[in-house]
């Protein structure tokens, strides 16, 4: 009995060890990212602008002809469009992180780090918990300006938060999308590229911008089904910005957008996690 006990702790300790020393790899590499970001400013200052244009483009010129709830009111699609510009952010910022990565392997960067005795994982996880911090900060400074053209939530402080918080968990599960696309490809152009080409027609075939009930039915149903719909959606509900006599559609996700959202964004994680770890494992054999 006596000699069997040390046998039986060694695994889990071993992993409880493995565990932390990733925690902390991840963490030192999100302070390099992080500092970095501090001493180029301007990496933040750019990546607000594309937002602030959408909100008053949007908001100025086609908040008065657009049709929401079954009537045009500038001050009804000024709310119900802010759900939807906060969604494009966060997941926009997913190019950022794909240039970001491939810009380390083109520099030498990520051959350095894997001759550290450090996680394998760590790598990716630091730089995309980075991203989501400037992502959080993006979308404060994004809530504000909202405020100044008119954006008024309707429900209490939780929910609001609740709302913030599924937008968080969206952007950071699209930033191991762009960690697997940083990975793939050779120079940081074809990471921007490759992390925007396909984000346009996946936010502007949703509930984003307009209504998905006065879309052709084909568009309709995909844009119900959309991952990026059900977070705009919960965020809409959990706002308090659904238009007066809006019609809620009757997919599944529309019908229940927190929960969806949740899901969605888990699996986009667990699945992109998954193959950009794998890929990261399989360059540095």
């Amino acid at each position: 009995m006596t000699a069997t006990t040390p046998t039986q702790d060694i695994a889990p300790r071993a992993r409880r060890g493995a565990i932390a020393q990733s925690v902390m790899d991840s963490l030192v590499v999100a302070r390099r990212n992080l500092i970095r970001m501090i001493r180029i400013p301007e990496m933040v200052i750019f990546g607000l602008i594309q937002p602030i244009m959408f909100v008053v483009l949007f908001t100025y010129v086609f908040g008065g002809s657009i049709r929401v709830g079954g009537t045009i009111s500038p001050q009804a699609y000024r709310e119900f469009l802010m759900a939807g510009i906060f969604a494009q952010t966060v997941t926009f910022a997913t190019a950022g992180a794909g240039a970001g990565i491939a810009d380390d392997m083109h520099k030498g960067l990520i051959d350095r780090f894997r001759s550290l005795p450090m996680a394998r994982g760590a790598v990716l996880t630091g730089r995309t918990i980075a991203d989501l911090v400037q992502t959080a900060l993006t979308l404060v400074v994004l809530a504000g300006v909202a405020l100044i053209v008119g954006w008024r939530t309707h429900e209490n402080v939780g929910k609001v938060l609740l709302g913030f918080l599924l937008l968080l968990l969206l952007g950071y599960a699209f930033s191991w999308i762009g960690a697997l696309i940083g990975l793939i490809v050779r120079t940081p152009e074809a990471a921007t590229s490759g992390g925007l080409i396909w984000l346009f027609p996946l936010t502007f075939v949703s509930n984003a911008f307009v209504d998905a009930n006065q879309m052709p039915a084909f568009l309709r149903h995909i844009a119900e089904w959309n991952p990026f719909s059900a977070t705009v959606q919960a965020c809409r509900e959990l706002f308090g910005n659904l238009p007066p006599g809006f019609r809620t559609p009757d997919a599944w996700p529309m019908q229940h957008p927190i929960l969806a959202s949740v899901l969605w964004s888990v699996v986009i994680l667990v699945v992109f996690r998954t193959l950009a770890v794998r890929k990261y494992r399989s360059a540095a054999a």
